[in-house]
């Protein structure tokens, strides 16, 4: 996928929320995924988890690229996880697992933790990658008994860290934040854009 205007970074995600998000700061932008190995490694803190996998996602997209002689261009990876009493809580795998995270959630206060990576290059082509972290607390209200199925049901959870989407039909279940909003969705617009400003890539284009 490309946007219309020639792009200046390439996003690597498949995340359509993250692609809304930089054509909302008017980033036009190329899309390449690939699949890394997500577990957490033993004794690894949670931010220490998003930042690695922000790297290593935007490491591994750019040398995909540059093995398939793609046009060279910064690389944005991304990463996100809920974060509660020192757990990572990742995407549920079924019904059951998304009650068991929502049990930990419901009337309580969470943390998202969100990282951001650019991988460029430097003067002699060697590659660089640099990493910002965004953190937010949000709080759930209490869950209804049987809310964590039906929610379940309407297939929203199955592709989200912590197994909601704020953006989405689980924002009902939200009742403050406190933070980056963009950052729960997926990329902290903040951090994003002080990496791209050191990254040289422009931003706003076709801004009115």
């Amino acid at each position: 996928m490309t946007d219309a205007a020639s792009p200046v970074l390439c996003l690597g995600s498949a995340s359509p929320r993250r692609s809304e998000l930089l054509r909302q700061i008017g980033v036009p932008h190329c899309v390449r995924s690939v699949d890394l190995d997500e577990t957490v490694q033993p004794g690894e803190a949670p931010a220490d988890y998003v930042l690695r996998l922000a790297a290593a996602k935007a490491l591994a997209v750019q040398a995909a690229r540059t093995a398939a002689g793609a046009q060279s261009l910064p690389v944005l990876g991304a990463d996100t996880t809920v974060t509660i009493d020192g757990a990572v809580l990742g995407k549920p795998r079924d019904a059951a697992e998304l009650v068991a995270m929502f049990a930990q959630l419901g009337g309580r206060e969470h943390e998202v933790l969100s990282a951001v990576a650019v991988a460029t290059r430097d003067a002699d082509g060697a590659p660089q990658v640099r990493t910002r972290l965004s953190r937010t607390r949000v709080r759930f209200r209490a869950i209804v008994p049987g809310e964590a199925e039906t929610y379940w049901a309407t297939g929203e959870p199955r592709d989200k860290a912590g197994g909601y989407g704020i953006q989405g039909l689980g924002a009902v279940f939200v009742e403050s934040i406190e933070g980056s909003y963009p950052g729960v969705v997926g990329l902290p617009l903040a951090e994003t854009a002080a990496l791209l400003r050191e990254a040289g890539v422009p931003m706003w284009q076709g801004a009115a």
